[in-house]
């Protein structure tokens, strides 16, 4: 069976590259991430789990706006060493048929330009898929797969649809997306067996030169027909993803083991990542309240100004939005964000004897990441690198429908090429 090679940008973790990887239908050629903790953990899944002993020269750490010297190579680096670049790394493998990633989305989402006080207007992340763009313009693959935030449909810095910016800019290079991308390509994850609410939009990109005239009509075939073949019959829910792990209750009083301090006890399954956070004794006290409240069936804090009361009582501080959520267990959850490295208040435990956030490896678990996923680095590192991924399982899933598409694409061409003939 041909397998198609791909590249990965914008890597974090490799939760992207662990679905295609999973599939046995793809190639790892190579990855590119900034960031030292998801690059490692990259390197250690790639070696690992699938057999690549050269990963460290695969996985590429370097800063992909400096794109000359990504594409040929640099040497001696303070922060990021020395490498042969990917153009070397590329021609020992043959050429590229896929390039997948997503820029970081912050830049996009509308959490983010709420936070920011420009509205993210002048942050440089609104241009990084122009470096994404630059490799797709080298290496010219059959297809490109570029996912980020629905947010990125209404991001517009200095007054400008950014979707349309990089909708054009795609075309003049010779790849062409769905023209309705708000009515096709806004795909929720929950859908496809993820235990979470979370939608994104997955552009699909057709190199015009290879496919014709014909993109758009495949295009839409993808969406409609192709990926939809893949949706779950059933839904899948937070007491499926993290109903089985070991429960971490608080201790009686703060302890300190190791150099660190805890308020509940670590973990003691074997399974990595599965250690809670230290939380102050306030914050147990409102948690279990808080989830008592649901299982309870009392729903005094169901709204939002509720919430609200709630907070200011307890911690003598106001909000204007609400801070806390629990998770329920027979709905999935929602969405994990980066920012849970922040802040755990918005994804509360839903057992309330057990009266805590969650821990990486159930953050881990609603994303769809396999047990045997080790996360390296702090563990404010691993519940960002959680946040940014794209759940391996729907990244598998998605993987599956690129290479039906293409092969369908393929088989086409050769029909066509035949009554031509």
């Amino acid at each position: 069976m041909e397998k198609y090679r791909f590249i990965d940008l914008f890597a974090g973790c490799g939760g992207l590259c662990d679905g295609f990887e999973q599939t046995g239908l793809f190639e790892h050629v190579a990855s590119v991430e900034w960031e030292k903790a998801p690059r490692d953990t990259l390197v250690k899944r790639l070696r690992d789990k699938w057999g690549y002993a050269d990963a460290e020269y695969r996985a590429v750490r370097f800063d992909i706006q400096r794109t000359g010297e990504l594409f040929k190579g640099w040497a001696d680096d303070p922060v990021y060493g020395s490498s042969i670049g990917l153009d070397n790394i590329i021609s020992k493998s043959g050429h590229i048929d896929l390039i997948i990633g997503g820029p970081p989305c912050q830049a996009y989402s509308v959490a983010g330009r709420i936070r920011d006080e420009h509205g993210m207007q002048n942050d440089y992340r609104n241009y990084l898929f122009e470096c994404y763009l630059k490799a797709v313009d080298r290496y010219r693959p059959k297809v490109f797969v570029f996912e980020n935030v629905e947010g990125i449909l209404s991001a517009r810095p200095n007054g400008i649809a950014i979707i349309e910016k990089i909708r054009h800019a795609f075309s003049d290079h010779g790849y062409e997306l769905i023209s309705d991308l708000r009515g096709k390509a806004v795909i929720d994850l929950s859908h496809f067996g993820i235990p979470q609410r979370r939608t994104r939009v997955i552009l699909v990109g057709l190199r015009k030169q290879t496919f014709g005239r014909a993109c758009q009509a495949a295009l839409a075939d993808f969406y409609d027909n192709i990926l939809q073949a893949y949706r779950s019959p059933t839904v899948a829910t937070v007491r499926k993803a993290i109903g089985d792990l070991d429960a971490l209750y608080p201790t009686p009083k703060d302890c300190r083991i190791g150099g660190k301090m805890f308020s509940h006890k670590p973990e003691s399954s074997g399974i990595s990542n599965h250690t809670p956070r230290y939380h102050n004794r306030r914050d147990i006290g409102i948690f279990g309240d808080l989830a008592g409240d649901i299982e309870s069936g009392r729903n005094r804090y169901a709204g939002i100004i509720e919430l609200q009361k709630l907070y200011t009582e307890r911690t003598g501080k106001t909000s204007n939005v609400h801070k806390y959520y629990v998770l329920r267990w027979a709905q999935p959850s929602n969405t994990i964000p980066a920012h849970l490295y922040k802040d755990g208040l918005r994804h509360i435990h839903p057992d309330p004897k057990q009266a805590r956030s969650i821990t990486v490896r159930e953050a881990a678990r609603l994303q769809a990441f396999d047990d045997d996923f080790e996360f390296i680095g702090s563990m404010g590192d691993q519940y960002k690198m959680i946040g940014n991924a794209v759940p391996p399982l729907f990244a598998k899933i998605l993987a599956e429908a690129i290479y039906d598409f293409i092969r369908d694409l393929q088989v086409s061409g050769r029909r066509k090429a035949c009554r031509r003939k």
